[in-house]
């Protein structure tokens, strides 16, 4: 069965862009799902037309973040009454008629940054806060997290708390125009309800900064570039938190509803505060995740294009040859991309075994991936299904079986410089001959050129996560010279182990 899902965001913004490639990469998983957007670009007026347009449209289900509390609410009610299972994300209305509801928890995390201010101005200092958007939940939520906070400590004092709209330039206006007229009131840190609020606040106050060098914190914690993590390594901010997008958990919680699987009513999302000591690696983190999410799209990009030619050739078939000899074509074009799936699995061991560290997360063919914190890690295997295994099946089964036990054995002896292909033999109980030829046939690579890979990404993340020096990389990896180390090093990255820190 085919499921149309509608989605109504209530702005356009690099966090919603964010989301909405989660919420397009969910549905990668689930060839049923069919996703109609709409941005409503902050109009509460637009945005309830939008929702009505939705649900005239025949959507199954509809996923909505609402601009205000209240002004939304009867859009949303008239889709639920209609029986449309109603997801709720990120802000919340003043109804009860919604199905289930997912967001991080805004009050928490206005309180959390509240005490995070106390703490950085030890507990002394003035305090100007520029809010969200008026009526929306998530700023109503951090202002009241954030002044509960700071009312347990009296040396604190807010000397504004101007309106915004999440916009840059709304919060730099507000800004300017309260400074123009309160040009003797100090003030020690700016917080704003976002990270974008925060940084218009920060252009106003530069011409200022010769008497006036406020601390500014935020809230999103965007990765990539400008995002809040970046802005907190680079000193801009001084810390933000995340809130997190989660598009692919809020597709999958819409599927379990609409196949009348488990969910939970009420869903509160994890996220954390971004400060100098963590940006660093935190950064880090999510451009690799990015990294990879980039590479599974443009996968997915490829597999529809190579769907769409097979298409347009059964079409081209069906026009040039009788009923019959249509379909004994379709069943040989069936068993050659059958064969073809079984030859492309093996390939994607060598670019994966190696490289991978989600099985979700398969790179593009011909692309390198950066080494993650696994050495030896598995090619995705095929997605489970209710009827039996054909043997093309069950033959992709006894490969993943043998890389198994393989990686086993590589992984054991990793850090020994003396093994040897006869020792990674008799660990699986085979000869050296038997060992040679099935990692041959399965990868195309030989066992010694697999262990020397695996070292090399062993290698790649000591040094970037340990202060250990290229010599002791080496050594720990299983290289008996670090000169030997470097030069592999180098043919398989391109650069030397010590441009890695850099």
């Amino acid at each position: 069965m085919k499921y149309r899902i509608g989605i109504s965001q209530c702005s356009d913004d690099i966090w919603r862009d964010k989301q909405n490639a989660e919420l397009r990469m969910g549905a990668y998983f689930h060839d049923n799902v069919e996703l109609k957007f709409a941005a409503a670009y902050d109009r509460d007026e637009r945005q309830v037309q939008q929702i009505d347009s939705l649900v005239n449209s025949g959507i199954d289900l509809l996923i909505v973040a609402p601009n205000q509390v209240q002004t939304i609410s009867p859009a949303i009610d008239r889709a639920y009454d209609k029986g449309i299972p109603v997801i709720v994300f990120e802000r919340k209305t003043n109804s009860e008629k919604f199905t289930a509801f997912i967001s991080a928890d805004n009050y928490e995390m206005g309180r959390v940054m509240g005490e995070y201010i106390v703490s950085r101005l030890h507990g002394q200092g003035h305090v100007m806060e520029i809010k969200g958007l008026e009526g929306s939940s998530p700023s109503i939520e951090r202002h009241n997290g954030f002044m509960d906070a700071i009312k347990q400590s009296p040396g604190i004092q807010v000397v504004a708390s101007l309106q915004g709209d999440w916009t840059e330039p709304t919060a730099y206006e507000t800004t300017r125009q309260w400074l123009a007229n309160h040009q003797d009131v100090r003030v020690d840190l700016v917080f704003g309800a976002n990270d974008r609020t925060a940084m218009g606040a920060r252009k106003a106050f530069l011409p200022l900064t010769s008497h006036l060098s406020p601390l500014f914190c935020g809230i999103d914690g965007l990765p990539g570039e400008n995002g809040g993590i970046q802005l907190v390594r680079d000193s801009l901010l001084d810390a933000s938190y995340i809130y997190p997008t989660h598009g692919d958990q809020i597709i999958e919680l819409a599927v379990n509803i609409l196949e009348g699987k488990p969910y939970e009513k009420e869903t509160m999302l994890m996220s954390a505060l971004v400060t100098s000591d963590n940006a660093k690696v935190l950064l880090m983190e999510s451009e690799e995740i990015m990294r990879q999410a980039s590479q599974l799209d443009l996968l997915h990009s490829k597999a529809d294009n190579y769907l769409h030619k097979l298409d347009t050739q059964r079409i081209v078939n069906w026009l040039a040859i009788a009923f019959i000899i249509l379909l004994v074509g379709v069943l040989v074009l069936f068993y050659l991309y059958h064969l073809r799936k079984i030859a492309l699995q093996r390939e994607r061991v060598v670019n994966t075994l190696w490289n991978m560290q989600d099985p979700s997360d398969l790179p593009c063919p011909g692309e390198a991936t950066a080494p993650t914190t696994d050495p030896i890690n598995l090619p995705c295997s095929e997605e489970a299904t209710d009827s039996p295994p054909t043997q093309g099946e069950s033959e992709g089964v006894s490969v993943s079986h043998f890389i198994t036990r393989f990686k086993e054995a590589v992984e054991a002896r990793l850090a020994d410089s003396d093994v040897s292909v006869d020792d990674l033999a008799a660990d699986m109980n085979l000869s050296r001959v038997q060992l040679y030829r099935k990692v041959k046939a399965v990868t195309g690579s030989s066992p010694v050129e697999l262990l020397r890979t695996a070292r090399l990404n062993r290698a790649y993340q000591l040094l970037l996560t340990t202060d250990k020096s290229v010599s002791e990389v080496a050594y720990v990896v299983g290289f008996t010279a670090p000169s030997y180390f470097t030069k592999c090093f180098k043919e398989e990255y391109g650069m030397v182990p010590g441009d890695v820190r850099k």
